[in-house]
């Protein structure tokens, strides 16, 4: 037979409402008849609801996971499987579960983000930033859900952090320009996102430190992955005048634009080309990739210990920017003579 809180109850002799205060927790309850109630529970094998514990404390110990764009993209991401796995180490450690949500309905305009978390009662969620925000993330951020990652997010119970990006291309143009390097192309993200719309904004401003000019036909919207690269790079080589620096954001891009050069059998050591991510194919590639180091794991962390405050109420939303690394590789070179 099946155990159930009545159950416990009639053998132990006191009332459900006891039993369910001891399996809570509450402190209104004397220590002989919890020390009973719980013999008999051990005794008979009794394990309690999880999900009626959580609704009983209003708490599920369970954080949402949202990728706000189109399906799935950056889920096969090696940058954001590096951040996941980081942010799941560190929030399990905290003794959190995590909840991945679907937006397989989003290009049928029918996701509702912020009630599917009031219905599971998540206690947080983390959202990373896609190339086009469903209007019900921006709802969420506004909700009483606490959540953070990857999104300028602005609400009151939301924080978020991701890597500087004006300090990761003020390192890449200081790199190409002391590298005597004046003709410098970029190979971005799709404009609606985010992080790509925060990376070209920060590499014209740094382009403008330098006081170098910025060729609009060596600007191309690439979508972060290897075939977006080797496409941008055969764009710019079909021009009459090529760059002779190229940083992508993405090392995926990176490596796509040293196959396109490959191909077309040109000198690689007659030009620069600088990644960003520093995954793990980066240092392995032919010529190993110079790339700007985001700091994964310290990301992921972060994003946990963040989302704990936040539901512990020991902080407000804040904005917290992680300091990039540039890596110096084979890839970049000089300018010859």
């Amino acid at each position: 037979m099946r155990m159930t809180i009545k159950e416990i109850a009639r053998l132990s002799g006191v009332s459900q409402s006891t039993v369910s205060k001891i399996i809570n927790n509450y402190d209104d309850v004397g220590s002989e008849t919890k020390n009973k109630v719980l013999q008999i529970m051990k005794e008979h094998g009794y394990r309690p609801s999880y999900s009626a514990q959580s609704l009983a404390k209003k708490v599920t110990h369970v954080i949402g996971v949202i990728y706000a764009g189109r399906v799935n993209a950056d889920f096969n991401h090696p940058f954001f499987v590096d951040v996941l796995n980081a942010f799941k180490n560190s929030v399990g450690r905290l003794g959190y579960d995590l909840m991945f949500f679907s937006n397989e309905h989003f290009h049928e305009g029918d996701e509702d983000f912020l009630e599917r978390c009031r219905h599971y009662n998540v206690d947080g969620c983390i959202i990373i930033g896609g190339e086009t925000i469903q209007p019900s993330v921006y709802a969420l951020d506004e909700s009483e859900i606490l959540c953070g990652i990857d999104l300028t997010l602005r609400g009151k119970n939301s924080t978020y952090l991701m890597t500087d990006n004006d300090e990761m291309l003020a390192k890449v143009i200081e790199h190409f320009y002391l590298e005597g390097h004046r003709d410098i192309g970029f190979i971005g993200g799709q404009k609606p996102s985010t992080i790509a719309r925060l990376r070209l904004d920060a590499f014209h401003s740094a382009m403008r430190s330098y006081q170098l000019h910025v060729n609009e036909d060596w600007i191309y919207e690439g979508d972060f992955f290897e075939q977006s690269g080797y496409e941008a790079m055969r764009s710019f080589l079909q021009q009459e005048s090529v760059p002779s620096a190229i940083f992508t954001a993405s090392d995926l891009m990176a490596i796509g634009a040293l196959r396109a050069l490959k191909e077309a059998q040109l000198p690689l050591h007659s030009y620069s080309i600088i990644g960003c991510d520093d995954i793990d194919a980066a240092q392995y590639v032919d010529p190993p990739l110079t790339t700007v180091r985001q700091n994964k794991e310290k990301i992921g962390q972060l994003a946990s210990r963040l989302l704990k405050d936040l539901i512990d109420e020991n902080m407000h939303g804040v904005e917290r920017l992680v300091e990039p690394e540039l890596v110096i590789r084979a890839s970049s070179n000089p300018v010859e003579g």
